[in-house]
């Protein structure tokens, strides 16, 4: 792989896998997630039952790509082999990597998402409060914590970062069929994530905080209700969640370029 590849590699880890994964609440706990009982729609006759799907375009060239088992060997010994930065080396788990980004971005939008399938090592400095007790807020020096992560995710190309995406879709799909998904695409599900994780509202800072026990929670109802993923772009201030969110749409533009729409039946 040249370089620029490897770097777009890095960020989709950091971006699409990762940015909120190692954001997410250590110290802020999520209220249980609620039991909505809704009432299905009318059942349709089996050949109705129709969905559109964002199928991404198969290249003119089939790419030669390592078996997904394999992949990890593949891709670190590119980044170790052209990348001779040490530090930005150690932020990656280094093992089910194109898995752990596919469960992480399953994830995001739901309640709580497991520590266990983060793509990258989470941010090693504790989270930062100030204020009284009673008067808890996120303090301004705690987005500075993610300053690392932040520098690379404001000089990405997104058009090599999808690219490489594209490139590498097969094993994506692959590690969504294993994670109980064989009926559906992974395309799809990062394209509603991407739509869920811009729909993060625009708090203003500071964002109050308060502790019932043991954990912080956020005072207002609305935000301690959110996703795992959008309280993630809430903790990290509102600068950085500016610049991820414009990330974040660079990359749903980049990847409906290599998109078409497909009818599928949802019945098989």
């Amino acid at each position: 792989m040249k370089k620029n590849i490897v770097t777009a590699l890095v960020v989709f880890f950091i971006l699409a896998g990762g940015i909120t994964a190692y954001f997410y609440w250590q110290h802020i706990q999520s209220k249980p997630e609620s039991k909505i009982v809704s009432v299905p729609p009318p059942a349709l006759p089996p050949a109705a039952q129709q969905e559109t799907v964002q199928i991404i375009a198969a290249p003119s060239v089939e790419p030669t790509l390592p078996k997904l088992a394999e992949s990890d060997k593949f891709i670190l010994s590119a980044l170790a082999g052209l990348i001779n930065n040490e530090t930005l080396l150690s932020l990656f788990n280094t093992r089910q990597i194109i898995h752990n980004i596919v469960a992480t971005i399953d994830n995001l939008p739901r309640k709580r998402m497991p520590t266990s399938v983060m793509p990258l090592k989470k941010v090693k400095e504790s989270f930062i409060t100030t204020g009284p007790e009673d008067e808890k807020v996120i303090s301004p020096k705690n987005a500075a914590r993610y300053a690392q992560y932040m520098k690379i995710a404001e000089v990405i190309d997104i058009q090599k970062l999808v690219e490489l995406y594209v490139r590498l879709y097969p094993l994506f799909q692959e590690a969504y069929t294993e994670l109980g998904y064989p009926k559906k695409y992974f395309n799809d599900r990062l394209l509603f994530v991407l739509d869920h994780l811009l729909a993060t509202p625009d708090a203003a800072d500071p964002i109050k905080l308060v502790r019932p026990s043991v954990f912080y929670q956020y005072a207002d109802p609305d935000l301690e209700a959110r996703s795992a993923g959008q309280k993630t772009l809430l903790r990290i201030g509102n600068k950085n969640r500016s610049t991820i969110k414009a990330k974040l749409r660079e990359i749903k533009q980049q990847v409906m370029l290599h998109v078409h729409e497909k009818k599928v039946d949802s019945t098989k």
